[in-house]
């Protein structure tokens, strides 16, 4: 969904002039009026009961309760796996933040919409059917090809600049994200304790999106403090992102690969 909305926000603006300041403005009116409409209409719509559960009566040792030893390790699979999703976080944010200005300025191809969309579609397809297999088959069998599947976009990305080869290394990224991130979400949902979801919810906030909310961009940011600048109508100057960001992503995918190596196959050997 939030490939989609991205997808929605920018290909739904292609018409403005986005060299204009008054352009930005224009649109970041409506998004923030449409948001403000939705939200006021979800309160007419949406009606939820009041939940209330005895392990919610303490504000302060819910937020804690994650960070216990002894609840550690008695779901280590499920620490096992926010480890891991953080990593896939990190994996995506060194790039996400700058793939369309790459398409659209790095590699000049105005029409990067109808690269992004059907590898959007197509990837979202995937992720369903994919879920079916991780229901099949278990998380340690589907994790390894959606990494790969990710790894081998990014090689792509790092080589080519034309559009077919664009088109399916992008292709190959968004499966592999979109299904590694179904199968991620669907362990963590596997491994955590009945009726205690909400004593976790913060874990994963800070998991999956909180630190590769900020070491992703840093990554990047890093990678690129040396790129090409152009100077913007207003005078300000950015960087070109280049693909040294995909490669970042991919040193980051290969540290994952290895993470998960030592979890399951590594664990599984002890264990026979």
């Amino acid at each position: 969904m939030p490939l989609i909305a991205m997808l929605a926000v920018f290909g739904g603006f292609m018409a403005f002039d986005l060299d204009r300041g008054s352009s930005w403005t224009a649109i970041f009116l409506i998004i923030g009026i449409a948001v403000l409409i939705i939200g006021i209409l979800g309160l007419f719509l949406i009606k939820e009961s009041a939940v209330r559960r005895k392990e919610n009566s303490n504000y302060f040792a819910n937020i804690i309760y994650g960070f216990r030893p002894s609840v550690i390790k008695q779901n280590k699979w499920l620490y096992l796996t926010l480890i891991g999703f953080a990593l896939f976080g990190i994996s995506i944010q060194v790039f996400m933040p700058y793939l369309i200005i790459y398409y659209e300025v790095s590699l000049g191809m105005e029409n990067y919409v109808m690269i992004m969309a059907p590898a959007i579609v197509i990837a979202a397809v995937a992720s369903v059917l994919y879920g079916r297999l991780y229901d099949r088959f278990g998380y340690k069998k589907v994790i390894f090809p959606a990494v790969l599947t990710l790894i081998c976009g990014y090689v792509i990305m790092f080589f080519v600049k034309t559009t077919a080869p664009v088109f399916i290394g992008s292709l190959l990224v968004m499966v592999g994200y979109l299904c590694g991130n179904a199968v991620f979400g669907a362990m963590l949902r596997d491994k955590t304790p009945e009726g205690k979801a909400g004593m976790f919810q913060g874990l994963r906030i800070v998991c999956q999106v909180l630190i590769p909310g900020v070491i992703g961009p840093a990554i990047g940011a890093k990678v690129l403090e040396n790129a090409k600048e152009i100077v913007n109508n207003d005078g300000t100057t950015s960087f070109l992102p280049d693909e040294r960001i995909f490669m970042a992503s991919l040193i980051v995918s290969a540290v994952l690969l290895a993470y998960l190596v030592f979890t399951t196959v590594k664990k599984d050997s002890k264990n026979g």
